[in-house]
């Protein structure tokens, strides 16, 4: 069941059909609609715990819509919501699981996933659902991120999840194509660096993610597009500094101007490519002033405004 009361905020009915808001178009998912965007709550933070982060990114996905819901509409595709799904057992595998198939769901009808975790742990959840949706094609997963999130250990975290689609793509035999940007050389111990190159994977140092360096960017990002079929992007929001982006179990000490990560996010949207996106790690218990939320807002309304179906 969708709780829709959460989505409120001003109207300017003065102004007519043209000054719609966030709130204003937003409609519970229906069983079946024009394509849109499904928007799906991962309240989840089973895997920051493991991952001894601070707690409280459960409580993201509807601290995020009330900072979406008064946000100006400006027509692209229908907007809906699909509702949270959730992890009030410690089993973060069902939950994940759960996840996955509500995600494929969504797909099945025609809607692109937009998840607002949670974790990055939420991460597994959505590629079990793209996977699963797109057995064919060739999906390459970009992150904007401070950390690979490739740690090996004893139980899935938050720290693990592109390990296990590693792992996955590795059982199912597809290629696994790996594009972290913002990585922080000094939240990534040389394990972590190991892994990622005995994995392929691609990535671009924080220091080498500022302004006048976009075009350089934008080259490196067109050429993983360029290589795969399908893209699932995941935006951890600690990959903002820390003065933009406080409300996250790591806040960073350097970080991705918003700016750029909206400029290259806006790009993937607008390639065609975009299979799923999210945005992880937002916890509204270390927010100052709204903050973080405004700013995580900021980049799901960036998405949704530049998506091609």
């Amino acid at each position: 069941m969708v709780d829709m009361k959460i989505w409120t905020g001003r109207v300017d009915a003065a102004e007519g059909e043209a000054a719609k808001r966030w709130h204003q178009a937003v409609q519970p998912l229906p069983e079946s609609g024009a394509p849109g965007i499904a928007i799906i709550g991962f309240a989840c933070d089973e895997g920051v715990r493991r991952n001894q982060g601070r707690v409280g990114a459960a409580g993201g996905p509807q601290v995020l819509r009330k900072a979406l819901a008064n946000l100006a509409y400006h027509p692209t595709l229908p907007l809906y919501d699909a509702g949270d799904v959730a992890c009030a057992d410690g089993d973060l595998a069902a939950a994940q699981q759960r996840l996955g198939e509500r995600v494929a769901q969504v797909i099945a009808a025609g809607h692109l996933p937009l998840v607002l975790g949670g974790g990055h742990e939420t991460a597994y959840g959505h590629w079990l659902g793209l996977s699963a949706a797109h057995p064919d094609k060739r999906i390459g997963v970009i992150n904007f991120d401070a950390h690979f999130d490739l740690r090996e250990a004893p139980e899935a975290t938050s720290g693990t999840p592109f390990a296990q689609i590693a792992a996955d793509c590795a059982r199912h035999g597809r290629v696994f194509r790996y594009l972290c940007l913002g990585v922080a050389e000094t939240a990534n111990t040389q394990a972590l660096f190991d892994t990622a190159r005995a994995l392929n994977a691609e990535w671009r140092l924080d220091t080498d993610m500022n302004g006048w360096q976009l075009a350089d960017i934008r080259g490196q990002l067109a050429e993983f597009l360029d290589s795969v079929d399908a893209v699932y992007l995941t935006i951890d929001l600690d990959v903002l500094p820390a003065a933009q982006m406080p409300a996250v179990s790591a806040p960073a000490g350097y970080g991705v101007d918003i700016a750029v990560v909206e400029a290259l996010a806006s790009r993937i949207a607008k390639s065609g490519k975009l299979a799923g996106a999210d945005l992880v790690e937002f916890n509204p218990a270390f927010d100052i002033d709204s903050h973080g939320a405004k700013a995580a807002a900021r980049l799901a309304w960036s998405l949704s405004r530049h998506l091609r179906r």
